[in-house]
């Protein structure tokens, strides 16, 4: 029997672990909570003395016992494991990383999913984020997609669940995992379904552009674990068919992309209906200062950790290929990428506006080329019917705007081709990002224009940093100079190796 195994039916079996909790987050639950007083780490770091939890039952909220392997590091160790695995943190009192899944202490039946999922070793936010999450304190999690990082909160969820009183009729979730767009929510249920199957834990997917009627009857019927994006949520909660009191356990995944879609006020709406004493864990790829102002008001004395460097930086498994192009080129140019790479490999092509996406799939198709095309004006259906081709190989060129460009976890994307740059580095480096997953190689080519000139010497950055090649015409135009004239160069003129390489 595991140490996290205390789920009973029982509202008084489980242990009252009010000393670990923190009421942070002015959140606006009660008008008698009193926002916390900032110090030099800008968050909340000490209780509000007066909360009103209007009679809300206590709640089990801190798990880990350090297992004795991890106690036995000494700090020396632990900051060699953290220097190797590129793991940075900071708050008070971090807990020692852990090397093993057997570290953790997870229940079997969590385990077992483990053991079936084939996993050998935690990634390094796993290793670092996991003993943060079960002790019960706010987490702030930067790492880029890919990482493992929907585990890391995840497993977590799925122990604080099986602690708390199960659920009478008319309760609302106890784990709340906010997403910015329907494909990251759809794959963080799907890892939710897998892990929380065992332990009989029932979760949901709530997001717009379909019927509302399954994701209603799924709220009456009582779920443990809800997944949604933030506008079709607050339209369930006003339409009172799931309120939020007793989540306890709130994730936020890429808050950057939610600000970026601007959903800022529906996020403060949203926490604002959450108890204040909660867990909140805070997940970001990017660390910009919008999303460090959210989370100084949502979190209290919240661990930090950082994955790899807090400098933007590419996948080193990935390799870049830089092309400098007129606009009229493109399309040409892609024909004979194609020729080049095509191989039935999956191949991720992205483009700037919806119109452009539809246009290309089009002309593709009318030469032949197996594509179909997905963005924001598609229906849900059409969506997942695009993607379900893609996964499954049969249609294996897959065109895109930036809703596919993070949180789309399609295994096997061989090729990511940009065929308009996009406006800025981060989503560059989120569209690459959907090659070279999970251990994988992978590649990524670029076009490159006069109109892109600006964002030639961040790019030169990018590229130097991950130990590839930059092209004479790429330094120039980082350089300040003119591009090259038209017809100058492509990717099948140089060979495949050329501005790649590592």
């Amino acid at each position: 029997m595991s140490r996290y195994d205390s789920r009973s039916s029982d509202p008084t079996s489980y242990r009252d672990r009010r000393s670990d909790s923190g009421f942070g987050g002015s959140t606006g639950y009660s008008s008698s909570v009193q926002s916390s007083s900032s110090k030099s780490d800008h968050y909340a770091s000490e209780a509000p003395r007066k909360v009103d939890l209007d009679g809300l039952p206590h709640f089990e909220k801190n798990f880990y016992i350090e297992a004795p392997s991890v106690a036995a590091m000494t700090e020396r160790e632990v900051e060699e494991y953290r220097q190797r695995r590129e793991i940075t943190v900071e708050g008070r009192d971090v807990p020692k990383p852990v090397k093993s899944f057997r570290d953790v202490g997870f229940p079997d039946y969590v385990m077992q999913e483990i053991s079936k999922a084939g996993f050998t070793e935690p990634t390094p936010i796993q290793s670092q984020g996991w003993p943060m999450a079960l002790k019960g304190r706010d987490l702030i999690g930067i790492a880029e997609t890919g990482s493992g990082k929907t585990l890391a909160y995840l497993l977590p969820a799925i122990v604080h669940v099986n602690a708390q009183p199960i659920l009478s009729p008319g309760d609302g979730p106890i784990v709340l995992v906010l997403a910015p767009t329907r494909e990251l929510a759809v794959q963080i249920q799907q890892e939710a379904t897998k892990f929380g199957a065992s332990s009989k834990i029932k979760n949901t997917c709530i997001y717009g552009g379909v019927p509302k009627g399954p994701q209603v009857r799924d709220l009456q019927k009582g779920v443990e674990i809800v997944i949604a994006t933030p506008g079709r949520l607050i339209d369930m909660m006003e339409s009172h068919h799931t309120n939020l009191r007793r989540v306890t356990y709130l994730v936020l995944d890429e808050a950057d992309r939610m600000l970026d879609m601007g959903f800022d006020p529906q996020i403060r709406k949203i926490v604002s209906q959450i108890r204040p004493d909660r867990q909140t864990l805070y997940w970001s790829a990017t660390w910009p200062k919008e999303v460090e102002q959210l989370a100084r008001k949502f979190l209290y004395n919240p661990y930090k950790v950082i994955i790899g460097s807090p400098d933007l930086k590419a996948n080193h498994a990935i390799r870049q290929h830089v092309d400098i192009v007129s606009e009229n080129q493109k399309y040409n140019k892609l024909v004979k990428l194609l020729e080049d790479i095509m191989d039935g490999s999956r191949i991720l092509i992205f483009m700037d506006t919806k119109k452009g996406c539809d246009q290309i799939t089009r002309q593709l198709r009318m030469d032949g080329w197996p594509a179909l095309s997905i963005h924001g004006d598609k229906s849900q259906a059409e969506r997942d019917w695009v993607l379900s081709e893609f996964r499954s190989g049969k249609s294996p060129i897959m065109t895109a705007t930036d809703v596919a460009a993070r949180g789309l976890d399609v295994k096997d994307v061989k090729y990511v081709i940009n065929y308009d740059f996009p406006g800025s580095l981060e989503d560059y480096v989120h569209r690459i990002g959907r090659t070279g997953r999970a251990g994988a190689k992978g590649t990524a080519y670029t076009f490159f224009t006069a109109a892109n000139a600006r964002f030639a010497k961040e790019l030169i950055a990018i590229l130097e940093e991950a130990g590839q090649k930059v092209s004479p015409e790429l330094a120039a135009m980082g350089r300040g100079a003119p591009p090259p004239p038209s017809g100058h160069g492509g990717f099948r003129d140089r060979g495949r190796g050329y501005g790649g390489g590592r």
